[in-house]
């Protein structure tokens, strides 16, 4: 343990290995964001909005079922190979989108999807709070999330070019071979193992003495209802990845609606997660000075703001304004809610915690599917839109009457 330094700056070279891992990992997942409810429309001929959505319904709870396990074995196996196995998963996808006969073989290519991002994903989350240690936490997470979903905003936004220029299939997944290929090679080469590092921490944290770890079914509890902190954290996630569902699989529907071409809906899916992305390279900083309860709470409340200026808009430039407030709100909740989760779980079994909050947090993309594709099917895509306006807002003020403060008192003070 003497060898091991905790801190960004005492592993620089790694965790600037981990920020550029994890913009593949997003950049895996946003080649989907533009094309992918164009091309059930317009090669599938679906026409039930709740049929379209059933991919992010897919891909959620695949994607929740992995991050809930990919936390337990990085404490039982190590990081590095829970990493790698979830760039061999995501081999088959680009492929399976380009050459799919049927929509169900889009369907099981993102239950692979949902498969790899939640252990790459989960797991690129935990070594960089391994690597961090406690007292830059927030900016390691807007660090991650920062290089992740700017990587899904350029990868969204480059399909939408490739599209619209040359077809919606194959020529735009092509980009997707690149990202797996790359991604996986660093894998295995570059990155090397954290799990000491937390080890170090802990065992700082005991004062050297030995503390019994909680059970799985312990962690599950504490974080999912046990826990007043850990499981507002993890209903804000969830409700987080609801509206988020909703943007990936109705926005683009609204938006063509509204006479938008595929080029402009590729910017105006790039926006929002460009504008999250790059946010919180300021809120998870941020949130180590001011604490956690208040941006997360506010954060959902902007995000509200957001998507009911999308409903309202009628044309690019409202769409934009929307897009960009969401944006900025999920980028205020996105690292303080991992961080808030470093602040409370102890570092034995802090990962074992994160999978649990990462579990609910994107069963959220399957529910806000699945809610928004009923919906929209009943009432029309506006009301989908403003149900779950009501629901973001609500799960702001639960946090602020439920949730305490996080970060110790006299980090508050320090940074003020």
């Amino acid at each position: 343990m003497s060898g091991v330094r905790l801190g960004i700056r005492e592993n620089l070279a790694q965790f600037t290995l981990l920020v550029v891992v994890n913009a593949f990992v997003g950049a895996m997942v946003g080649m989907e964001r533009t094309i992918l409810p164009p091309i059930a429309e317009q090669e599938f001929h679906l026409e039930a909005k709740t049929a379209v959505l059933a991919f992010i319904v897919v891909f959620g709870v695949t994607k929740a079922l992995t991050n809930y396990l990919a936390g337990r074995l990085s404490d039982r196996f190590g990081r590095k190979l829970v990493l790698v196995a979830g760039w061999l998963v995501a081999i088959p996808v680009p492929f399976l989108l380009m050459w799919a006969p049927s929509w169900n073989w889009v369907l099981f290519a993102n239950a692979l999807l949902g498969v790899s991002q939640g252990l790459t994903w989960s797991t690129t989350v935990i070594m960089k709070i391994d690597l961090a240690g406690p007292n830059k936490r927030g900016l390691a997470m807007g660090l991650n999330e920062f290089a992740g979903y700017f990587a899904v905003a350029g990868s969204a936004l480059a399909t939408g070019f490739v599209a619209a220029h040359y077809g919606l299939r194959p020529q735009p997944f092509y980009l997707g071979v690149g990202f797996v290929a790359i991604g996986l090679l660093l894998s295995i080469f570059a990155v090397r193992e954290t799990a000491h590092h937390a080890a170090a921490e802990s065992h700082l944290h005991a004062g050297g003495a030995t503390r019994a770890m909680p059970t799985q079914r312990e962690v599950f509890w504490r974080t999912s209802l046990g826990d007043r902190n850990l499981s507002s954290v993890s209903q804000a996630g969830l409700v987080n990845n609801l509206n988020d569902g909703m943007a990936w699989g109705l926005f683009p529907i609204f938006f063509g609606a509204a006479a938008m071409d595929l080029a402009q809906i590729g910017i105006l899916a790039a926006i929002y997660p460009a504008t999250w992305g790059v946010a919180q390279l300021v809120t998870g900083a941020w949130s180590d000075r001011v604490g956690r309860k208040w941006l997360i709470a506010t954060g959902m409340w902007v995000q509200a703001v957001g998507i009911a200026a999308v409903v309202l808009a009628s044309g690019f430039g409202g769409f934009a304004t929307g897009a960009a407030l969401l944006g900025v709100g999920t980028a205020m909740v996105y690292p303080t809610l991992l961080a808030a989760i470093g602040d409370v779980a102890d570092p034995s079994w802090r990962a074992s915690a994160v999978g649990v909050y990462r579990l609910w947090r994107d069963l959220g993309y399957a529910l806000g599917a699945l809610l928004a594709g009923i919906v929209a099917d009943a009432l029309g895509l506006p009301a989908a839109m403003w149900t779950v306006t009501a629901l973001t807002f609500g799960s702001g003020v639960v946090v602020a009457v439920r949730m305490t403060e996080t970060l110790p008192v006299q980090r508050v003070v320090a940074g003020s």
